[in-house]
């Protein structure tokens, strides 16, 4: 009986054994996958925000060398856009409103587009052809 029992445990501890194993390996797989889609998800989302950024800059600056009223108008929508950004928390991963806030910031980013006479879609464009390696 003693040497059925050796085996049954043998068993039931290489089964232990290869389970963690397994799980460990699991784990080492999953975090590295999260990781890259983290990678690739934040840097979508920064260069897009960063555009977005760059091109208030620019035209806040353009704009502040006029002085008509319809100027001050689309002024205070980039001063507004460019306020979203500054407080847009992207260290944060874990911030549960980041979707809402990027849709605000995309929406703002189209209110000025048009007070701008400028076509929004540009930028998908621009993504397109950033996303062929």
């Amino acid at each position: 009986a003693d040497m059925f029992e050796g085996i049954v445990m043998a068993e039931e501890r290489f089964h232990g054994e290869g389970y963690q194993e397994g799980y460990a390996e699991g784990s080492h797989v999953g975090i590295a996958e999260g990781r890259r889609y983290g990678s690739l998800h934040g840097a979508k989302i920064g260069s897009e925000v960063g555009s977005y950024l760059g091109f208030a800059l620019t035209w806040h600056c353009l704009l502040q060398k006029g002085t008509d009223e319809k100027n001050s108008k689309k002024i205070r929508a980039l001063d507004s856009l460019i306020g979203m950004i500054q407080k847009f928390p992207y260290e944060d991963p874990t911030y549960d409103q980041l979707q809402e806030d990027l849709e605000k910031i995309r929406g703002k980013f189209k209110q000025v587009c048009s007070m701008l006479n400028i076509q929004s879609d540009f930028r998908i464009a621009a993504e397109r052809s950033s996303l062929t390696f």
